[in-house]
């Protein structure tokens, strides 16, 4: 029986983290209806903003929420970032109280995680699992143009259609990541919530959308040289996989198999680090990027065009 103990125990732990989590977070989230379907919002602020998936709201501008109190409430679309796959909406009513945001960029692999949402209509539904891994990347589109959504959140805690704007939570309840799609079974993806996808967000309050700046590259983390590590002091550069044809990367002589190491002077790791200067106050302004090609550093100079659809 003493062998057993510790399991119980350990059990026990784990069930009071995750219900403690459900009671936190599931009163904060919302089951929204939208005329092309629907999904589900996390209570952004106590002015009444939720904050979902770009997917979720595709082209509607009104829907219905409903939270877990039974309580509903007519919203309207504020602004939606298909790049990063977050909206904005408002509602016209009450809402609860506020979730928490957390720091994505706090998460390790292996870290308990809490998902609530409301999958194939069931609201306030609540499941469990780990961080399975990070830094992932997933399709997406904006207009006509396909791009790849950066550094999102992979878990193996149940994800089902519905889920999708729902929250991720850690084990304080601190809402990390946006549920945003499955991949397959045991395998959920989530848009996290972190310093870049905050200044989406407050830029979707103010003005409804995001301007981007674009410069065509698609890259994967990747370890520098240890003798470029000592020089530079700098452990890991983002490895150039692709450059989109007839971008600013390209203009700029930008190769695959470039290994940069700072985008406008500032050093970069990894996409998210390219990502969080690709805003507006870039578009049209001649961007120093500094990479390692054959060994050497080599800095190249991008101009940055405005993304459009």
């Amino acid at each position: 029986m003493s062998e057993a103990t510790p399991d119980i125990e350990a059990l026990d732990a784990y069930s009071r983290a995750v219900s403690s989590v459900a009671r936190s977070v599931t009163p904060r989230v919302a089951s929204v209806r939208l005329s092309m379907g629907g999904g589900s919002a996390v209570v952004l602020d106590g002015e009444g903003h939720l904050l979902t998936n770009a997917h979720v709201v595709g082209r509607a501008r009104t829907g219905t929420a409903t939270f877990s109190d039974g309580g509903e409430s007519d919203f309207d679309v504020v602004g939606a970032d298909p790049l990063s796959d977050l909206a904005v909406l408002r509602s016209r009513g009450p809402t609860p109280l506020p979730a928490v945001l957390g720091d994505a960029d706090r998460l390790v692999v292996g870290q308990l995680v809490v998902a609530v949402g409301s999958p194939l209509g069931f609201s306030g539904s609540v499941t469990a699992g780990v961080v399975s891994a990070l830094g992932r990347a997933i399709p997406a589109r904006h207009g006509r143009a396909a791009r790849v959504i950066e550094d999102v959140i992979q878990t193996d805690a149940a994800l089902n259609p519905g889920n999708s704007g729902g929250a991720l939570a850690d084990s304080t309840g601190k809402v990390v990541g946006i549920n945003t799609a499955v991949a397959g079974l045991g395998l959920g993806l989530a848009v996290p919530v972190n310093a870049t996808t905050r200044r989406i967000i407050d830029t979707l309050l103010v003005e409804g959308r995001v301007r981007r700046a674009y410069l065509g590259v698609v890259g994967v983390p990747a370890p520098l040289p240890d003798d470029v590590a000592r020089r530079t002091g700098q452990s890991a550069g983002l490895r150039v996989v692709e450059v989109i044809g007839g971008g600013p990367a390209e203009r700029a002589g930008l190769r695959a198999g470039d290994l940069v190491l700072t985008v406008g002077r500032e050093r970069v790791s990894d996409a998210q680090g390219i990502q969080r200067r690709l805003f507006a106050e870039v578009i049209g302004v001649r961007l120093a990027i500094t990479v390692l090609r054959n060994g050497a550093m080599v800095d190249v100079f991008a101009v940055p065009t405005e993304l459009v659809g």
